[in-house]
């Protein structure tokens, strides 16, 4: 059984701001927003940036409450179900989502599962079932390193993804930048000197682009890799997305936790299986 205990929480009193630097300093993409140790809401890096793009207020980061943002209708599972990992991942397959809750049986806060968990438990259980070209997205949104900050953001927000994937000139992925990549380097400014909103960009953001933040080295994988190597490179490297490519180094799809999350649901509980899944937890 796969359940983060120690999550993260805020009241949902607690502004933008605040939620912003919780998610910073503990390396957290998820927060539960609770009342009286019962979850009312959660919200991710992800939905604050989709409502501040939408919000024309200009109001600073520390007059929005979370309660604003947050989704209050978080997908809950009761602790003593007799699988969670498997009714998790389903949920998270019919609704689009990236986390379920788990409560106690008096509706307490117990703990969290995520697409993260999910993806842990197929890289080390769910080897030679699928391949990576089974189950990756071949639409692929992409800039290049010489693109501004500011452009990369937008290209994010216009396409409702969460992540670019850097190329060169002849189409070759370089690297990836994210939402996370935007949180993890933000100074969370809230005016500029025109009044308007700065959010999710660094602090010399103007005069950076895209290849100031994506790393040097690619991380990728081939389309004819098993889809749990996919698996174990997103945990090791505490990411949630990887390009794909073909056998000639040209980029064909990316592939995320969210489409490791599918194969999971996909794959019959066998009894070989379930004694892989009881040895690991």
């Amino acid at each position: 059984m796969v359940i983060a205990t120690n999550v993260t929480t805020v009241t949902p009193e607690v502004s933008i701001k605040g939620v912003l630097q919780k998610m910073q300093s503990n390396f957290t993409k998820y927060i539960v927003v609770q009342e009286n140790n019962k979850p009312v809401g959660i919200v991710t890096e992800r939905d604050i940036n989709k409502f501040l793009e939408n919000d024309k207020t200009a109001r600073a980061l520390e007059e929005i409450s979370i309660e604003q943002v947050m989704e209050k209708n978080p997908i809950i599972i009761t602790d003593g179900t007799s699988d969670h990992v498997n009714q998790a991942a389903k949920d998270m397959n019919i609704f689009k989502i990236g986390s379920v809750i788990i409560v106690d049986s008096n509706g307490n806060l117990a703990g969290i599962i995520t697409k993260t968990d999910i993806t842990k438990v197929y890289g080390a259980v769910y080897g030679a079932k699928f391949k990576v070209k089974d189950h990756m997205s071949r639409k692929v949104v992409t800039c290049r390193k010489s693109d501004s900050l500011r452009f990369a953001l937008n290209m994010i927000n216009q396409n409702d993804i969460s992540r670019l994937v850097v190329t060169n000139n002849n189409g070759k992925p370089l690297g990836v930048i994210t939402t996370n990549t935007f949180l993890t380097h933000s100074s969370y400014f809230t005016k500029d000197k025109d009044g308007t909103r700065e959010y999710l960009l660094p602090t010399d953001s103007e005069n950076m682009c895209v290849g100031d933040l994506v790393s040097k080295e690619l991380l990728a994988v081939n389309l004819e890799d098993d889809l749990s190597i996919a698996a174990q490179k997103m945990i090791k490297n505490n990411i949630n997305g990887i390009p794909v490519t073909d056998d000639n180094d040209q980029l064909v799809g990316v592939v995320s936790n969210l489409d490791i999350v599918k194969a999971f649901v996909k794959v019959p509980l066998t009894e070989d299986l379930l004694q892989k899944y009881s040895e690991l937890y």
